[in-house]
């Protein structure tokens, strides 16, 4: 046996990865520690009933009717090759909220104010509902780590009207936030979220008497107001150790007089039809548009898709969200914006494009001016995002 001699740079260097591991592991416990509230906590007792009895929980976790494509290998390519304006380079021309507006209720009985990525609040037949609320800078269970919103709040928390109901797509950080939950907790509203995500809520000190969780196609009433819970094509978890363990899902608001549909985070999937039948025609839907990529077709349903999904749920006018307050992709930020503009106009559908922070009235024409600056984006023809295992889904005219 020949003795291996060991030479001095040879223990500089073990001793070096060794206290590089020691960092790494340190690190890793940190982060744990500092976001282990952030992470949540999944369902226990009545909750893990209702979740195991769910009929899209299938050997231990909640699953798509169609399976997603998640191609690994692409994500990491497309990072190579991701646009170099995936975050504005100037401040954009937002619009900061004046807390009286919400003093007096709009004359048509429909007024939504976007306040970037996936959070509105509707005003709809006398009731107000806020939709996956993020006041938080950055998106992460992390202090300092994670991406960063494109701009500061555009209204105070403390200068915002208590909804009667907020309404959560699903668990992913930046729809459920850990601080902005945080800040609510003690609100006078009813928290309407997808079966399992009530764990986190309560967890994070939200009272249960103020939890409602639903499945799909479950409805609840806010006063003459009706929420129904829909199908969505995404994913869940917050952590390794949960993903998929909560429901994912879009929302249906239903009032006397109007009707919104929010889509969450989602692929498209033939039940969007479904959704039109039983619950449209909507006088406003709120689609998802941004933080796509042809590796993840089926968990972002990209631009001209949305449009698509617009139609099958029978909407009468579009705004789309999940854009312009996030990069969480490699497209550059105003592509979505560019794409689905272009997509409307092609299939004659009527889209809002407010800044964000304006607030509108769906139901009352008026003309947009496009807000963000031009830089150099991708088209459809150039990068297309098709959802798969769509069974022959036949888009309306």
């Amino acid at each position: 046996m020949v003795a291996v001699k060991i030479r001095p740079w040879m223990r500089r260097v073990w001793k070096a990865a060794r206290v590089l591991l020691a960092l790494f592991v340190a690190l890793v416990l940190v982060a744990l520690v500092d976001g282990w509230r952030a992470f949540g906590h999944g369902p226990t007792g009545e909750r893990l009933e209702r979740v195991m009895h769910s009929p899209e929980w299938k050997d231990g976790t909640f699953r798509n009717p169609q399976p997603l494509i998640n191609d690994a290998i692409g994500s990491l390519t497309g990072a190579g090759a991701a646009s170099p304006d995936t975050s504005p380079r100037a401040p954009l021309p937002t619009q900061t909220v004046d807390p009286k507006l919400f003093a007096t209720p709009a004359p048509s009985g429909l007024r939504v104010t976007w306040f970037g990525h996936s959070t509105t609040l509707v005003e709809v037949d006398g009731h107000r509902v806020l939709t996956d609320p993020l006041w938080s800078n950055r998106i992460s269970p992390v202090d300092g780590v994670g991406p960063t919103r494109f701009f500061p709040p555009l209204i105070a928390l403390g200068d915002m009207p208590v909804p009667d109901a907020i309404v959560i797509s699903h668990d992913h950080f930046d729809h459920l936030d850990f601080g902005t939950i945080s800040a609510m907790k003690d609100w006078s509203t009813t928290f309407i979220v997808p079966l399992g995500v009530g764990a986190h809520l309560s967890y994070w000190g939200v009272p249960d008497a103020h939890i409602k969780e639903m499945d799909w196609w479950e409805s609840t009433t806010i006063g003459n107001l009706t929420v129904t819970c829909t199908p969505a094509r995404h994913a869940s978890g917050r952590a390794p150790w949960d993903q998929d363990h909560t429901l994912w899902a879009g929302w249906a608001l239903t009032g006397p007089s109007h009707r919104v549909y929010y889509s969450g985070d989602t692929g498209l999937f033939p039940a969007m039809a479904d959704i039109g039948t039983r619950l449209g025609p909507f006088d406003l839907t709120m689609i998802e548009v941004g933080q796509y990529h042809k590796a993840w077709p089926d968990w972002h349903i990209g631009p001209e898709q949305a449009v698509d999904a617009h139609r099958l749920v029978r909407g009468r006018a579009m705004l789309p969200v999940h854009w312009a307050g996030l990069a969480l992709a490699y497209h550059a930020w105003t592509e979505p914006g560019e794409r689905v503009l272009t997509a409307a106009q092609k299939a004659h559908v009527t889209l809002l494009l407010p800044k964000p922070g304006e607030s509108i009235e769906p139901t009352i024409p008026r003309t947009f001016e496009k807000w963000w600056p031009t830089v150099p984006t991708r088209t459809a023809e150039q990068d297309p995002i098709v959802s798969g295992n769509l069974g022959g889904l036949t888009i309306p005219p």
